[in-house]
């Protein structure tokens, strides 16, 4: 093949959403990708910048928001909002604290309860509940140099109808994570600026209730 035959064909496949990238190398296995990633955050602590994008399909309502994430192994996670308002959701595996400064309010309840669909994110903090909690496929991506896992939860839940991961080649970090329910409901989460290479104090998986804040408990 001519080079100009060559640049032909590749500005084609541009064309048709194709990454000129996937067409040098095969897909892995879904054992393989499973294993990888397990592999990346299993005993990781790491901090990362996050961007969301929710939307109500019923109410036609879609909101944003960002900040930073920071999780520990085994389920410790820190999610740090900063727009559209201050917020924080804590856990330290056991307990779950969400804090509205705005409003001095502090959520408290069970981090497992809470958690327990999958919602969250929580598996970011302990990578190996997406093989306990889910049946698993291996997708091509739709136009983006990444792998696509696709989760079903095992257990039928009103809030999570699958969850979709998008991984990175190579290093097999979460570059996305999309949330779906029954009503057409999602949420995407991207996540950018991953960094290993840290090391968190575990007391920013605590929080003291501040002197005078609302408290209510999250109902389970």
């Amino acid at each position: 093949m001519n080079g100009f035959t060559l640049r032909v064909l590749m500005g084609m496949l541009a064309v048709l959403g194709v990454a000129p990238a996937l067409l040098a190398q095969s897909m892995p296995s879904l054992d393989t990708v499973l294993r990888e990633v397990e592999k990346r955050y299993t005993a990781a602590q790491f901090s990362a910048e996050f961007l969301q994008e929710s939307t109500i399909r019923a109410m036609e309502i879609t909101d944003f928001a960002s900040g930073r994430i920071y999780v520990r192994y085994p389920g410790m996670m820190r999610w740090e909002y900063e727009k559209p308002e201050p917020q924080a959701i804590i856990t330290d595996g056991t307990k779950l604290w969400v804090y509205r400064p705005q409003d001095n309010q502090v959520l408290t309840g069970s981090a497992p309860v809470f958690f327990r669909d999958g919602k969250g994110a929580s598996f970011l903090s302990d990578i190996r509940l997406v093989r306990q909690k889910f049946t698993i496929t291996l997708h091509p991506p739709e136009g983006e140099n990444l792998y696509e896992l696709r989760l079903v939860p095992r257990e039928s839940t009103l809030n999570i109808s699958q969850v979709r991961l998008l991984i990175t080649p190579r290093t097999y970090t979460i570059a996305r994570i999309v949330t779906l329910n029954d009503y057409g409901d999602d949420t995407r989460i991207d996540i950018i600026n991953t960094q290993f290479s840290v090391e968190l104090n575990p007391a920013l998986f605590s929080f003291e209730i501040p002197p005078g804040a609302d408290v209510q408990r999250i109902e389970e």
